[in-house]
């Protein structure tokens, strides 16, 4: 992962630890309406990948107590992990594009909200992807997947020739006499991979996408819905479909790119269909950048127009994130994908204990306020979650105070301690585990590894019945923490945030 050159360390703090009267009295634990869903209280669990799922997409066992260890601490709400709108192979990340797929997520929502004691909302987190392929090994690029156009003959002199010995003289020329005859888009994919952008408007499947697409993420919320999700999250963040007709290197010439005014004509068609699958009494919201965060992308002065049109629009939530981008990711060794979280943009979006001066906590949070006021400036009352290096009741409230947010995100930090907001509604907060922003679990997931925390992965591995990782190294769900006799009935009897 890309790294500021300052490298400056930064540490995590518990802050201020309040008492269990000044917890439940604090904003933190007040209840709020997303449309039509009741949140009992306001923190958050963002949407996080743990390859847990198989080849199939399914919803396992893994899926399931992964997702009750985060209902067991309580939070106001957790939105499942990016889920695929298409029924098309996709590694062991959930799919929702069949209603074979139902089932296995009704299984899912039930067992959250019994692990939750009815407390914890569960949304679920549609999105959309484009096809991307491994770096190759250039000598099969070369024999294989090179398209040899008329002009890259040209250019390399090598026009009249029989196929296989073109491609077996071009392999020759090495890497400086490659990037002197491959037009960008074939260089880019001998040193990336080969990945379709939607301004790929040459192929038919993606010429379509503006046709498609709301269709299927229809589909899928209604899906959602009859398997019990109390709400949808539309993915239009990061590297993906959805983002990148939102960004500013967005040009397509249909109708749907280059103006901010086309660019987010699909994002509205999306919700729009999708409101008009599940109905006005369904939680639909979307997460989005509130910046790009690479040379030529959108801007916070774009993301607050978005912002204001998805309001406008009558969307439930709006949650944001930063960076995340294919744009500029690290070059991958030859036989992976790139990683989107490997260059600045994704530093931004996951950064880490060593940092530049403005360090690794809250970097989404002045961004996210210019959202929230421009919002409310226009006389919308739209809640907005703001996600990004947030670890403590201290700085979760500050924020609230502030009005920087309504919803406060915390992904590395649940998943470090899936209990840190009960402990803190308890009077407990001296008892959180928190987060050290190593980014052990970023480093896991870059490899498709199924995703864990340093803090607990290694603990009680002999107990009886813990569910290990594939290579028997690692625990997959973190360890129980138990409250004593007196806080097991307080939290039974009342509720966390009630």
């Amino acid at each position: 992962m890309w790294k500021p050159p300052e490298r400056i360390k930064f540490f995590p703090s518990p802050g201020r630890s309040p008492s269990r009267q000044e917890a439940q009295a604090a904003r933190l634990f007040s209840p709020i309406q997303l449309g039509p869903l009741a949140l009992r209280h306001r923190t958050w669990v963002p949407a996080m990948v743990p390859w847990r799922s198989n080849e199939a997409g399914e919803v396992t066992e893994d899926v399931i107590q992964w997702y009750a260890r985060f209902a067991q601490g309580r939070p106001g709400a957790i939105v499942v992990e990016a889920t695929g709108i298409r029924d098309v192979p996709s590694g062991p990340l959930l799919r929702i594009g069949d209603d074979r797929y139902i089932d296995g997520l009704r299984r899912l929502t039930r067992a959250v909200h019994e692990a939750s004691g009815g407390q914890t909302r569960l949304l679920i987190q549609i999105i959309d992807f484009l096809r991307i392929r491994r770096r190759p090994d250039p000598q099969v690029f070369f024999e294989r997947h090179l398209n040899l156009s008329p002009a890259l003959l040209e250019r390399a002199g090598l026009l009249g020739l029989p196929d296989q010995q073109a491609r077996e003289a071009l392999f020759k020329l090495g890497p400086d006499g490659w990037q002197g005859v491959l037009d960008l888009r074939d260089w880019q994919s001998l040193q990336y991979g080969a990945r379709e952008h939607v301004n790929d408007i040459h192929l038919p499947h993606i010429a379509q996408l503006p046709q498609e697409l709301p269709g299927l993420f229809a589909n899928a919320a209604q899906r959602a819905q009859a398997a019990g999700f109390d709400g949808v999250e539309l993915h239009y963040a990061h590297a993906y479909t959805m983002a990148s007709f939102l960004s500013a290197t967005n040009q397509r010439s249909d109708g749907y790119g280059g103006s901010r005014e086309q660019r987010v004509r699909l994002p509205l068609q999306v919700y729009a269909q999708v409101r008009a699958a599940v109905g006005a009494g369904y939680a639909v919201g979307c997460r989005f950048l509130a910046d790009e965060c690479i040379e030529g992308g959108s801007t916070v002065q774009d993301s607050t127009w978005y912002a204001l049109q998805f309001a406008l629009a009558g969307m439930d939530f709006l949650s944001t994130s930063r960076g995340g981008k294919f744009d500029d990711a690290k070059q991958p060794g030859i036989g992976q994908a790139a990683y989107p979280y490997t260059g600045r943009s994704g530093y931004e979006c996951m950064p880490q204990y060593l940092s530049d001066a403005q360090g690794p906590f809250g970097r989404n949070r002045q961004a996210t306020a210019q959202i929230r006021h421009t919002i409310r400036q226009a006389g919308l009352s739209t809640p907005v979650v703001c996600t990004g290096g947030v670890h403590n009741f201290e700085m979760a409230e500050a924020m609230l105070a502030a009005g920087d947010c309504d919803v406060v995100g915390t992904a590395r930090q649940s998943l470090a301690d899936p209990d840190w907001a009960l402990k803190t509604w308890l009077g407990r907060g001296r008892e959180v585990r928190l987060c050290e922003y190593t980014n052990y679990c970023e480093g896991l997931d870059q490899k498709h590894k199924q995703v864990s925390c340093q803090l607990w992965d290694r603990q009680a591995l002999d107990e009886p019945g813990v569910r290990k990782s594939q290579d028997g190294k690692r625990r997959l769900v973190a360890p129980a923490w138990q409250a004593d006799a007196a806080d097991q009935t307080k939290t039974a009897d009342t509720g966390v945030g009630t």
